[in-house]
């Protein structure tokens, strides 16, 4: 049965709704945005700035330059680290929708599927970036699929989508269907933060390359006879044949003197800690901290910790925004993919740690023993991560008939069943111990 004749409510809304496809000039030149390569490298602080002024224009946003900046700052290693090490926070967990509790196979079939993890994925980013469209379909093989669309050509603040990345006008959302808009907390995303450490750190990688280039190496001096036209030709002869590295050539009663702002060590050190502060800047947009990715001289394991608590409740808070997103966002969406949500929730699936359960569960067994305390039987399957079988209710009933069997007394009330103590009416096999009076009258 076609998805549209299970669900008639969206029949008018299919009609008129439409795919987004993408092109370039030469290829698909008819698609409904035409792609343009971003800009690389040459980025300066000048071009940041002007970008965040376009992009915080209040009649017409434009964020071209500014999503170039973000496509290029993500090649730095550590900034790239950084985020998919919050990312992965949430990407590790196991998502399962539960219905009254209990899993629904045909909906974990497809958040099983490889789309669901790239959504997430795709989702998270829109922390970063500001915001995150997405047109769901059904691709050819009968599976739920979405497309991406480009930032560059979405104008999020009057919701159009433009086929070329420069133009101001484009068509309304309202035109696609099965579109979902994923907003982060901030307008512009994480990386409107990170962007000025990313040019700052690699103009400095430039010049402390340069300066490694000149006072890394030895330099050679060579001095040669002004008066005599041979000698010049002679001297960058020698010169050639031994090899790369950096030549001077004076004439005799000249001379050659490098001029320094202080010692090469200290120069070395000041673009090194230069470098190592806008990592920790990247590490503290993004993580909240900088002890979870670098060491510190003056970092401590209680100090760690805090960090650590610190990265442990922004990865909960991107968990719990999923979680939302599935069963808030993405209701209609769900239903007008064929996959029935009513009535149920998309939860994450706790892994138990085996120590955790070990020392859970010897505080239940001193918890029946010692204390005596009675604990429901579901309350123990659930608490030691172990599935309740099927034929429960036999299985209960054949130990207890076991029970029975290895104790007879149990059923006649003579000897309790795990009591040691002796029957009431019993005579004891020695006479009463004498009291304070000494011995008994024989």
């Amino acid at each position: 049965m076609n998805i549209l004749d299970r669900f008639p409510v969206f029949r008018n809304k299919a009609a008129k709704s439409k795919r987004i496809t993408e092109g370039s000039n030469v290829t698909r030149p008819g698609a409904t945005v035409i792609l343009t390569q971003p800009q690389r490298f040459g980025i300066g602080l000048g071009d940041y700035m002007q970008a965040i002024r376009s992009a915080e224009n209040v009649d017409f946003t434009r964020r071209v330059r500014l999503y170039d900046i973000y496509s290029e700052s993500l090649m730095d290693p550590h900034l790239f680290s950084v985020v998919q090490k919050r990312k992965s926070g949430v990407l590790s967990r196991k998502i399962e929708f539960r219905r009254n509790g209990i899993p629904d196979d045909k909906v974990n079939e497809q958040i099983s599927s490889p789309w669901f993890l790239r959504f997430i994925s795709d989702a998270l980013d829109a922390e970063y970036w500001g915001f995150t469209l997405v047109q769901f379909y059904i691709n050819t093989k009968g599976w739920i699929d979405y497309y991406l669309a480009p930032r560059k050509h979405i104008d999020p603040v009057l919701r159009i989508i433009k086929t070329r990345q420069e133009d101001i006008n484009g068509e309304s959302f309202d035109n696609y269907g099965n579109l979902l808009m994923i907003r982060g907390k901030e307008p512009l995303g994480i990386l409107a933060r990170t962007a000025p450490y990313v040019i700052y750190k690699r103009g400095t990688i430039g010049d402390w390359a340069q300066f490694s280039e000149i006072f890394g190496m030895p330099v050679r001096k060579y001095t040669y006879d002004a008066a005599d036209p041979e000698a010049l030709h002679n001297a960058m002869e020698a010169a050639r044949e031994q090899g790369g590295g950096m030549d001077f050539f004076c004439p005799e009663g000249s001379n050659l003197e490098f001029v320094e702002t202080g010692n090469t060590t200290g120069s070395s050190e000041l673009y090194s800690s230069l470098v190592e502060r806008c990592n920790a800047e990247m590490s503290k947009a993004v993580l909240g901290n900088t002890l979870t990715t670098e060491a510190s001289e003056t970092g401590t394991q209680a100090l760690g910790t805090v960090h650590q608590d610190i990265e442990q409740e922004l990865e909960e808070q991107d968990a719990l925004s999923i979680l939302n997103l599935l069963n808030y966002d993405m209701t209609d969406i769900f239903a007008f993919l064929g996959v029935n949500t009513k009535g149920g929730e998309f939860v994450y699936v706790e892994d138990a740690d085996m120590e955790q359960v070990k020392t859970r569960a010897e505080l239940l067994e001193k918890a029946v023993t010692v204390f005596g305390l009675p604990l429901d039987d579901d309350y123990l399957y659930e608490q030691l991560n172990v599935e309740k079988p099927d034929n429960y209710e036999q299985l209960k009933a054949e130990m207890e008939e076991k029970k029975k069997a290895d104790n007879p007394f149990a059923s006649l009330g003579q000897i309790p069943a795990g009591n040691n103590t002796q029957p009431k009416n019993r005579v004891p096999f020695f006479g009463q111990a004498p009291d304070r009076n000494g011995a008994l009258e024989w």
